[in-house]
C-alpha cells in the first residue's frame, strides 16, 4: 500500500514508518523538519506543517491512507482540534483515503462511565493535551470521512519491539497487575496489522500489553 505518515519523526511516527517499511509498503514520511527522513532509505520526505488544507490535499493524494502521528506544542495542545479539521478536508479533496489517528488515552474508561480524564488519576500536567485528544476525536466521530482513532496505553514509552499487544473498545487496556503501557514499536504493530486487514473502521480502539 501507499501510506503517507505525518509526523514521520516523532517517537510514535517514526516507528509507524519503520513498520511499514518492515511490510513492504511505500511510505512518503512528512514532518516539518525532514533531513532525518532524507536519510531514511525506502521513504520518500516531504515537508508539511499540516496549516494549509490544500497543501495537505495535494501531499495525500493517491494515497491508500493517512496515518497521522502529529503532536501539539506543549503549550497549545489546542492545536491538534483545528489539525484534524484540516485532515479531515483534505482527505475529502485527496479522494477520501483512510484516516488512522494516533490518539491519548485520557477519554478512555477506567471504570464504567470513568474515563482516565475524569478519575483523577491522571497528573494536572496531562490534562491539557489529554483533553485536546478528546475534542479532536469528537471531530472525527463527526466526520464522513473513513477513520480509526487509535488510543494508545496511559504510559506510551520508547521500548522494544515483542510484537505482543491487546486492544480494547473504549477502554483502558490494563495488565494482571493494573498497569496500562505499551512501547511505540508495539503500538505501531497494533496499527499496520489495523490498516493491512481493517477491523475498526470509523471507530476508536485502544491498545495495551
Amino acid at each position: 500500500m501507499n501510506i503517507v505518515v505525518y509526523g514521520a519523526t516523532g517517537n510514535a511516527g517514526s516507528e509507524i514508518v519503520k513498520e511499514l517499511l518492515r511490510r513492504g509498503h511505500k511510505v512518503t514520511g512528512v514532518a516539518r523538519n525532514v533531513d532525518a527522513l532524507k536519510s531514511q532509505p525506502g521513504v520518500t520526505a516531504k515537508a508539511d506543517d499540516l496549516s494549509n488544507v490544500d497543501a495537505i490535499a495535494s501531499i495525500i493524494k493517491g494515497a491508500d491512507a493517512v496515518v497521522s502521528a502529529y503532536q501539539p506544542p506543549a503549550d497549545k495542545t489546542e492545536a491538534i482540534i483545528d489539525v484534524t479539521k484540516r485532515e479531515i478536508e483534505a482527505v475529502k479533496k485527496a479522494g477520501g483515503p483512510r484516516l488512522l489517528v494516533v490518539g491519548g488515552a485520557g477519554q478512555l474508561e477506567v471504570a464504567p462511565g470513568v474515563t482516565l480524564i475524569k478519575s483523577g488519576h491522571l497528573p494536572e500536567a496531562y490534562l491539557p493535551i489529554a483533553t485536546s485528544h478528546e475534542k479532536a476525536a469528537e471531530v472525527l466521530k463527526g466526520s464522513d470521512i473513513n477513520w480509526t482513532y487509535i488510543a494508545p496505553a496511559a504510559f506510551f514509552v520508547v521500548g522494544e519491539r515483542t510484537g505482543k499487544y491487546r486492544t480494547g473498545t473504549n477502554n483502558l487496556v490494563t495488565d494482571d497487575k493494573g498497569e496500562s503501557r505499551i512501547t511505540y514499536a508495539d503500538y505501531a504493530i497494533a496499527l499496520v496489522d489495523e490498516l493491512e486487514k481493517p477491523k475498526h473502521e470509523r471507530a476508536l480502539f485502544s491498545v495495551g500489553y
